[in-house]
């Protein structure tokens, strides 16, 4: 069962055209305390008196209207709430497309409703944390590692140093990912760079294991990546 600890959002827009899941879903998560509101398109969501006041996305990919990867775009330049894909969409690139666009997590259908609720949990317990702001993180060069606002030490591979130290040099502002791709020795092209995404959440995800604190690297749609806390060197 779903760790009943960590907070779930006051309110969920689920936006899918397949109804018989989306109601089930949203039984589940109003059985559960949640109000939910189901969208079966991306135009009746952002034809909605308040689009970008739900405290949660929860967003298929193939939609009528503008599909589900334009949809994410559209909501991350109006709102830093969770965006979980559930789609049953199978291609390649779906992953790093959908993060790319800014959103926190995918699952592929079929997907259990606890699975859906763990993964609710997760997203939220970092926006939570970030909205609530960010003490300051410090890299350390010598040693190779991040130090948390916790004081965690988190050992960084030579490619996570490199994506680190662009970030200290941002000093908070979006790292293109031209900029990524030419410090990581990587070929700069126009089309989407997956081996860059993994580095990415792999670092994420070194970062996560380590620590409970959140992390506050976003990725900007078709553009870079944001560290969106105070970062110094040691």
């Amino acid at each position: 069962m779903p760790d009943s600890t960590t907070p779930l959002p006051a309110s969920i827009a689920i936006v899918d055209d397949d109804i018989e899941y989306s109601e089930f879903l949203a039984q589940h998560l109003r059985d559960l305390g949640l109000q939910v509101h189901r969208f079966a398109d991306s135009n009746e969501l952002l034809t909605d008196k308040a689009p970008f006041s739900y405290g949660f996305y929860l967003v298929d990919l193939m939609l009528p209207g503008i599909d589900g990867v334009e949809l994410i775009r559209v909501l991350r330049r109006r709102t830093h709430a969770g965006v979980l894909v559930i789609s049953g969409r199978v291609a390649q690139d779906v992953f790093s497309s959908v993060v790319d666009a800014g959103a926190d997590m995918h699952l592929a259908k079929p997907v259990n409703f606890d699975q859906v609720v763990v993964a609710i949990r997760a997203v939220h317990r970092r926006v939570v944390a970030t909205e609530a702001g960010s003490k300051e993180w410090l890299l350390d060069r010598q040693s190779g590692q991040l130090v948390a606002p916790d004081g965690v030490r988190v050992d960084l591979s030579d490619g996570d140093l490199v994506v680190m130290e662009c970030f200290v040099e941002a000093q908070g502002q979006t790292v293109t990912r031209e900029v990524l791709c030419r410090r990581l020795g990587r070929p700069v092209t126009d089309e989407p760079d997956n081996t860059l995404s993994a580095t990415l959440y792999r670092l994420r995800r070194r970062i996560e294991r380590a620590t409970p604190v959140v992390v506050p690297m976003q990725s900007q749609s078709r553009v870079g990546y944001v560290f969106r806390a105070p970062l110094r060197e040691a």
